[in-house]
């Protein structure tokens, strides 16, 4: 039997398909140029829905015409929109390898005007139960003998799923990019909404890192310099500057005015496909001049004078790179194996270990016991207000404490005459 092509009113161009029903709308496509966009289905009713809603998108704006995957949209969003300048080095990395690990591989094959909220909910869902050991062939990668217990094939290629899941943390990353990618891809009037954007997450619990005390840092600080340590500067910096890694490791000596007791946080060393990179830092803020504490005036001469032997030792082996913390031979100094440095030393010191980013919360309670002036603190922890600053900056601390510290300063200050340093390796 024929089916004889019917229109309702008002309806336009609906009409049966081979084995079910098709439809077409007259839209613009980002281009500019005027088409058909075209929507099938088995039955009439569902086919009108999808006309009804070519209709309406017509009227709100252009229409793509042909939709690419999530898999080719991700290739192109890496290639054309996430490079520098628009992201930095380490980003782009982060972002291709969440696409590649964690997105791509459930949601790959789906049509970017296909992918539903439901779909999102599903890949969430299985993202937080899947063992990634079992997921990326981590185990079933080791050989099956080897000397090392470790290295060799000891879980999940044998039977024994280890249950390497993800953090929530890890998980909601993941789901920020997808975001991303798909927001992008509305800019680009591909598709007219961010499933992903409609999903509800729970909130990140965050367990606060304790600081270390005034006495905890002090004595850190002691058996750095007691014991000569080539990184004693790089302590100063971070703990009462509360400098980041990235920043004190890549601060250069054009960015140090030590007479008139200042200096800049312009650029970061980050380590990025095994390469080390020097970027400028995130926003102008960042930049603006930090007053420089006694102690840490005194700090970095002393590193000048380091650098200074070291340079005559190089001779003709000294590669400048202008860097304030370098290697004997100018090189400038790994990030990645700064933590385990920083780890020896507090063991050393014989302390409670935090990591080099908590450090950060102890710059506060340091200035206060320096006797550092709150107008001075406040530029120094970057407060908008002095109100802000003054609401960390008031913790008591022992007078004894307080004063081992203040010593720090004078005793590199030439109140005991110069310290003799190790080199940096």
């Amino acid at each position: 039997m024929t089916r004889k092509r019917t229109r309702a009113n008002g309806e336009g161009s609906i009409f049966p398909y081979r084995n079910g029903w098709a439809a077409y709308v007259w839209v613009t496509t980002p281009a500019g140029e005027k088409t058909k966009k075209w929507a099938y289905g088995k039955s009439r009713e569902e086919v009108h829905e999808k006309y009804i809603r070519l209709q309406n998108e017509s009227r709100r704006g252009s229409v793509a015409t042909k939709v690419p995957t999530l898999q080719l949209r991700a290739a192109y969003w890496l290639k054309e929109v996430v490079i520098e300048p628009n992201y930095a080095p380490l980003a782009v990395v982060t972002y291709e390898t969440y696409l590649r690990l964690y997105i791509l591989p459930h949601l790959g094959a789906k049509r970017l005007d296909k992918l539903t909220v439901r779909d999102v909910r599903e890949w969430v869902n299985k993202l937080r139960a899947a063992c990634q050991c079992c997921a990326q062939g981590r185990d079933a990668r080791r050989p099956e003998k080897h000397w090392n217990p470790k290295r060799r094939r000891h879980c999940c290629a044998i039977g024994q799923c280890c249950g390497q899941t993800l953090s929530e943390s890890t998980v909601q990353k993941a789901v920020k990019i997808l975001r991303s990618l798909l927001s992008n891809a509305i800019t680009d009037e591909l598709i007219t909404k961010n499933v992903a954007a409609s999903l509800r997450l729970p909130a990140l619990r965050r367990r606060k890192a304790k600081a270390w005390s005034v006495d905890e840092a002090r004595q850190f600080l002691e058996s750095a310099r007691n014991e000569s340590d080539p990184l004693y500067a790089v302590y100063v910096l971070i703990l009462v500057l509360g400098l980041r890694k990235g920043e004190v490791l890549g601060l250069d000596w054009k960015y140090v005015d030590l007479d008139a007791g200042e200096l800049y946080v312009g650029e970061q060393l980050q380590r990025v496909r095994a390469q080390l990179l020097r970027r400028v830092v995130k926003t102008e803020d960042s930049e603006a001049p930090l007053p420089l504490p006694g102690i840490c005036t005194a700090a970095l001469r002393l590193r000048k004078q380091q650098q200074d032997r070291d340079r005559e030792e190089a001779g003709e082996r000294w590669q400048e790179s202008g860097l304030v913390f370098t290697s004997p031979s100018g090189k400038a100094l790994d990030p990645t194996k700064f933590n385990g440095r920083f780890d020896a030393r507090i063991a050393r010191a014989g302390i409670r270990r935090i990591t080099v980013h908590g450090t950060r919360g102890t710059c506060a309670t340091l200035l206060a016991a320096l006797d550092v002036h709150p107008r001075v603190a406040m530029r120094i922890l970057r407060h908008s207000n002095i109100k802000m600053t003054m609401e960390v900056y008031t913790d008591a601390t022992d007078e004894a404490t307080c004063e081992a510290l203040r010593r720090l300063g004078g005793v590199l200050d030439g109140a005991a005459g110069p310290v003799e340093a190790e080199r940096p390796s």
